[in-house]
């Protein structure tokens, strides 16, 4: 019987996705870092938002395993490179901060860094008054350049869920180009 270089290459990647070896990639933009453990896949994205206090990630998790998890922000947690660290507040906390301290332009960030994320926003039309202010807010921003007031800088992400611990290594976002 023989054996092809694809099914060795294929045990090879299984072998490091099994222990829990972190994938990097870039989609729309954003670097994602991608991590397996137990069966349950944490993804992540830094944005390159700040609106108030807080630091904007995308997070995508998938469970694989056979057991049912639930995850919450408070999972997640920043550590500085001087072991200090931030915890993620419930989302509770963040929409009622929000809600008492937010400006329209903070609601704005946050809805063109949602659709940018989800869509692209390469193929959105409307007929309603949103579109225009959409554009509005893509202009000033950049569709590929919202401005980074304060990104999380370096240290790691910790989540603590599944019965496992994920660690991913944070460095700070680049700088947004100017003129493109």
């Amino acid at each position: 019987m023989r054996f092809g270089l694809q099914p060795v290459l294929l045990a090879f990647v299984a072998a490091g996705l099994v222990c829990g070896q972190i994938i990097p990639f870039e989609s729309n933009g954003l670097e994602y870092k991608v991590l397996t453990r137990g069966g349950v896949t944490i993804m992540f994205a830094q944005l390159p938002l700040h609106v108030r206090d807080y630091a904007v990630l995308q997070v995508s998790i998938s469970n694989g395993s056979p057991i049912s998890w639930t995850f919450k922000p408070e999972d997640f947690r920043f550590e500085r490179e001087d072991g200090a660290w931030i915890q993620a507040p419930a989302a509770k906390t963040v929409v009622s901060s929000l809600m008492a301290k937010a400006s329209r332009g903070d609601v704005t960030k946050l809805v063109v860094a949602y659709e940018m994320a989800l869509y692209g926003n390469t193929h959105m039309h409307s007929t309603n008054g949103y579109e225009a202010r959409r554009q509005d807010a893509l202009a000033e921003f950049g569709s590929n350049k919202i401005k980074a007031a304060a990104a999380l800088g370096t240290g790691r992400l910790i989540v603590n869920a599944a019965g496992e611990e994920f660690v991913f290594p944070v460095e700070p976002l680049p700088s947004p180009r100017h003129g493109h």
